[in-house]
């Protein structure tokens, strides 16, 4: 009723809040409870609008991905993302791409590979174990906001490298600041600035120095004295005067 254009559920979530209520990755556990949940989600959803499923390979091992797969198909999920990791795994290297090929031979509908993307190289190579042309990207997207776009470039065998200068990253680390001051309670907006510079670290050796100076701030006040500072330094026009 809100207008989406469909509505995903997350059978991979292993936060244990969210576990300990038999939500996310503890379902995994029960496929035809699966299976119930999304069958009254798509009876509930009016036709024109989708139902798709996200899931792990399990909760505490893998031995009942395929089924889990099956029983979300069944019930009618149009797509399935797989996070190709246990919960127990929880975000550990590596991803285990070719238990998503192997449930690719169980189900027909649409897969979409997810885990441990963090370059094209990954990528690609996941597309190849797993046999999904289709991709999730999480935090490698968070750690590089210009990977979707680097991928899209390789498929159009585009020659020209796509990357995003740390001054056009700057830019949006600002665009993000402004959204979690809106949004977020005082006490928590400095945490969760320092929350992406601390994996944009991986790919921006910029980042380490600001993730140094950021994660000893808890005052909002001292975030926007340092986006000025920094904005002064990469000779960007003045945004905090």
């Amino acid at each position: 009723s809100l207008g989406a254009d469909g509505v995903d559920l997350n059978f991979g979530c292993p936060s244990p809040v969210v576990n300990r209520h038999r939500g996310g990755s503890a379902l995994l556990d029960e496929p035809e409870l699966l299976f119930k949940i999304v069958q009254a989600v798509r009876r509930s959803v009016p036709a024109h609008q989708a139902v798709s499923a996200k899931m792990r390979l399990g909760l505490n091992d893998d031995t009942r991905a395929e089924a889990c797969a099956l029983a979300i198909e069944a019930g009618g999920a149009g797509e399935l993302v797989v996070h190709a990791r246990t919960k127990i795994d929880g975000y550990r290297p590596p991803a285990y791409w070719e238990r998503i090929a192997d449930i690719r031979q169980v189900v027909s509908l649409p897969l979409v590979a997810n885990g441990e993307i963090w370059t094209v190289a990954d990528a690609l190579r996941c597309r190849e174990v797993s046999g999904c042309q289709s991709l999730m990207l999480g935090r490698g997207m968070v750690a590089d906001p210009a990977l979707a776009l680097a991928v899209r470039a390789h498929d159009a065998q585009c020659v020209v490298p796509v990357s995003l200068s740390w001054q056009q990253l700057f830019v949006r680390l600002e665009q993000f600041w402004l959204l979690v001051v809106q949004h977020l309670d005082r006490d928590q907006q400095t945490g969760r600035l320092k929350q992406w510079l601390n994996l944009l670290r991986r790919v921006y050796p910029q980042a380490q120095d600001a993730f140094q100076m950021v994660r000893t701030y808890h005052d909002p006040a001292d975030v926007v004295r340092w986006m000025a500072m920094q904005r002064s330094e990469l000779g960007l026009s003045s945004k905090w005067a």
